[in-house]
């Protein structure tokens, strides 16, 4: 049996005699069982594949100090299932696809899931470019399908007791002025900053008055799994979605066609615009006013982003992500152009062009 390495230099080490119980209690694995750490993302949690023998896999998800971590204590209840459980649960019940889950091992940070194997959207496009109009129908198509689903939302889930509200979506906007500009050494004169602190705040409280529904909250292109249930027939499985809360409608199409990992036209985004419109049999100011919201979101949602990439670099060394600061940037700057006009975000348009 192979070593576990460590974690993270800041995280404690996985247990693996913790692991190797639950994977035999949950598998029923007599023989070897081998470890392999898998690639991660941008969060502390780690991934580890098992391997079972017969062609036999698994994944198990390592949370560092799940007690106490904020990736899986989101609930107002300490004594709840771990958020990710309970999220699964939840919608795999409305009919989305999520990884079955074989073992919890939650006291020693563990959660044991199916193996979907190793092609996100990102990189199964890679390898085939001519599937991505039809898997972006696909993603726009579900998660139209699960807002419906979903809407309303049971009153005891956790995802209800969430939000994104006024004070997190202004606390995301002011982490792009942290990290974007001031921690890249770049200096904000007085009229700089109450530019944007009145942007900020119109971001905040405008998204905030929005009706709000179940938001994935990262869906993205590295948060869907390609699965071929047969050759030419791939399906999209939903993963990383612990953290889904209540928001606007347009918030997770943002993060699928304003992915910071991708690029398309604007033709191309304005089409999943349509067909997510047409999913929700909306007439023309309908759709109208979803072009506008997704605009909005975008300068929100794409400003977090820019300024989280370069706080994972500064504060948990990890540098993979300082690429896409810039491209992140522009599509907000592409966001800003479509909402020419409003007085307040001209005027945000206008500095971070000067200062960027």
């Amino acid at each position: 049996m192979s070593t576990l390495p460590p974690a993270g230099a800041r995280d404690p080490a996985p247990s693996l005699d913790a692991l190797e119980r639950l994977v035999r209690q949950a598998t029923g694995a007599a023989g070897p069982i081998r470890i392999e750490a898998m690639e991660g993302g941008a969060s502390t949690r780690r991934f580890y594949r098992v391997d079972l023998g017969g062609e036999r896999t698994a994944v198990a998800m390592f949370v560092p100090d799940a007690k106490r971590s904020d990736e899986v204590a989101k609930a107002d209840d300490a004594e709840r299932r771990w958020p990710f459980l309970e999220v699964r649960d939840l919608l795999a019940d409305k009919g989305v696809r999520v990884p079955q889950v074989l073992g919890e091992g939650c006291d020693d940070g563990f959660v044991l899931v199916e193996d979907l194997g190793d092609d996100t959207l990102a990189r199964y496009l890679e390898k085939n470019p001519h599937t991505r109009e039809r898997l972006y129908r696909t993603a726009v198509a579900d998660l139209a399908r699960a807002q419906r689903a979903l809407h309303p939302l049971p009153e005891a889930s956790v995802v209800a007791s969430r939000a994104f509200d006024e004070d997190l979506l202004r606390w995301e906007v002011d982490h792009f002025r942290e990290w974007a500009l001031e921690a890249r050494g770049i200096t904000l004169s007085d009229d700089d900053r109450a530019t944007f602190a009145e942007a900020a705040t119109v971001l905040a409280q405008r998204i905030a008055g929005w009706p709000r529904g179940f938001v994935h909250r990262d869906y993205q292109s590295r948060n869907l799994m390609v699965r071929e249930h047969a050759p030419g027939d791939p399906a999209l499985v939903w993963i990383d979605f612990q953290d889904a809360l209540l928001g606007p409608r347009v918030y997770d199409l943002v993060a699928l066609l304003n992915d910071s990992y991708q690029s398309f036209d604007r033709a191309f985004v304005e089409a999943r615009l349509d067909e997510y419109a047409d999913h929700h049999q909306l007439d023309s100011e309908g759709r109208e006013a979803v072009g506008r919201e997704f605009d909005t979101v975008t300068v929100q949602r794409k400003l977090k982003d820019a300024g989280r990439f370069v706080f994972i670099d500064r504060v948990r060394g990890n540098p993979g992500f300082l690429g896409f600061v810039e491209p992140t940037i522009e599509k907000v700057f592409g966001a800003l152009e479509r909402l020419e006009g409003d007085p307040v975000l001209d005027r945000l348009h206008a500095m971070l062009r000067r200062l960027l």
